[in-house]
């Protein structure tokens, strides 16, 4: 009995969905995450009887519809939102926030270059800018040990009062980048994506210039995830798998009735 099969696959396909749903609700206290959803697209259908073929009838007429018959659901991709996260005030000159599209540009200890939403930088020994993970922001800026008074523009522009100067001097300026397709990221974990090929190359610019966010200095981005809509969609995910439970309860019931008969 088919229905076995395709109530199993909307088992399977329901399962996957409350894993991404646990996910989100799992970091919804993760500095720039972005929350993913599922998205569902009906397995192959079967022809019983093509539209347009010649009915039974004495007057030879066509069907005007055809019998598919589908044989279930599946998962045809994880898509991560990429909505603006609430913007958490921290005071701390180091925390930095993009407002709109773009993405920090990070090197991993192996010299991969990364991307990442999460703002929260600190300084190494060498006076470089690093995410918590150790990573080196991009393009390098180098802070004096003597710099006071750190400030990061909107534009992206580092400046810092040093030595026994009163004035503010230019230290470095930040670049970020943007990807015309960012559904083709693919996440790496840590706060981390990196590019692939249908995400296209990265983009590169300064803050504030059409079409890239601009930096907000003692802010960082929270997660975009929506605690009352993840838990409206887990209820939705497990009353689906509970309905194709159902199903499949429902089919050994007629195919025990049809046992019984013979």
């Amino acid at each position: 009995m088919k229905a076995f099969t395709i109530a199993a696959a909307g088992m399977s396909a329901q399962q996957t969905n409350l894993e991404i749903i646990a996910n989100n609700i799992a970091n919804i206290n993760t500095t720039g995450y972005k929350r993913a959803r599922a998205e569902f697209a009906d397995f192959l259908y079967q022809a019983e009887k093509a539209a347009g073929s010649p009915s039974q009838s004495a007057d030879q007429s066509v069907v005007p519809e055809g019998i598919n018959i589908g044989s279930g659901v599946q998962i045809s991709s994880v898509r991560n939102v990429y909505t603006q996260g609430e913007l958490v005030h921290t005071g701390n000159s180091l925390d930095l926030a993009l407002v709109g599209r773009g993405w920090f540009q990070v090197e991993t200890p192996d010299k991969t270059v990364m991307y990442t939403r999460a703002g929260s930088f600190n300084i190494d020994s060498k006076g470089q800018l690093v995410t918590s993970d150790g990573n080196t922001l991009l393009p390098g800026i180098t802070i004096p040990e003597e710099a006071r008074e750190l400030t990061v523009s909107r534009s992206g522009q580092i400046m810092a009062v040093t030595g026994k100067n009163s004035d503010f001097q230019p230290l470095g300026q930040l670049l970020i980048a943007n990807f015309v397709n960012e559904a083709g990221l693919r996440n790496i974990g840590d706060n981390l994506v990196t590019r692939t090929s249908v995400s296209g190359e990265a983009i590169i610019s300064s803050p504030d210039d059409a079409g890239f966010a601009h930096i907000k200095q003692g802010y960082l981005e929270a997660s975009n995830v929506d605690a009352v809509k993840e838990i409206s969609e887990m209820i939705s995910a497990q009353r689906a798998y509970e309905m194709n439970s159902k199903v499949i309860q429902a089919a050994d019931e007629m195919s025990s009735l049809v046992s019984k008969m013979r």
